[in-house]
């Protein structure tokens, strides 16, 4: 009996960390490195360290494919036009998925029809999604959003998917966005 106790708990809290990295908890309280993007849309090209004394919400975004993005773009333009003049910036990054070559013309043209207003970049080849967040998490979905406070830490993260107006995902990130720009 007790040679199976120790395996067993064992076992759980390998479960416990995994479930705690796929969460994205383990980057609340950091501050993540610059990110890497180009072809900006909306605004002239941003930087963390110009963002610092807003809340900032990240949301990585494909296209035409994503389900989930399609979804979620609804809630980001909600967001935006509720929170912006509040202190909240949110920034879409494009990351490619599609088989075919990249076409900055095409990234506008979704970024139009998902009628987003604020600022769009392209993440090239993936580079901040990988440092920020897939190569920690190599399971983890690649359409997550991160909110950052005014001093540009990791505050929240949902992990992916999707989050709509009136479901559990949305009333939660609605919160902490609500909290974080309470926060002096």
């Amino acid at each position: 009996m007790k040679s199976l106790l120790v395996p067993a708990i064992l076992l759980c809290s390998l479960a416990s960390i995994d479930a705690h990295s796929a969460s994205g908890q383990d980057v609340l309280g950091k501050t993540p490195p610059e990110w890497n993007l180009t072809n900006w849309i909306n605004s002239d090209a941003l930087d963390l360290k110009g963002l610092r004394g807003k809340v900032v919400l990240i949301r990585w975004w494909t296209a035409p494919g994503c389900p989930y993005c399609r979804a979620t773009a609804p809630a980001l333009n909600q967001f935006h036009e509720h929170y912006g003049s509040k202190g909240l910036q949110v920034v879409g990054i494009y990351h490619h998925k599609a088989s075919t070559p990249l076409d900055v013309k095409d990234v506008k043209q979704f970024v139009e029809r998902f009628g987003f207003k604020f600022p769009v970049a392209i993440d090239p080849e993936w580079q901040t999604l990988k440092k920020w967040w897939l190569d920690e998490h190599r399971d983890g979905w690649t359409s997550i959003s991160i909110l950052l406070d005014r001093k540009g830490v990791i505050r929240y993260v949902h992990p992916g998917g999707q989050y709509i107006k009136g479901d559990a995902a949305h009333t939660e990130l609605q919160s902490k966005i609500e909290a974080v720009l309470a926060e002096p």
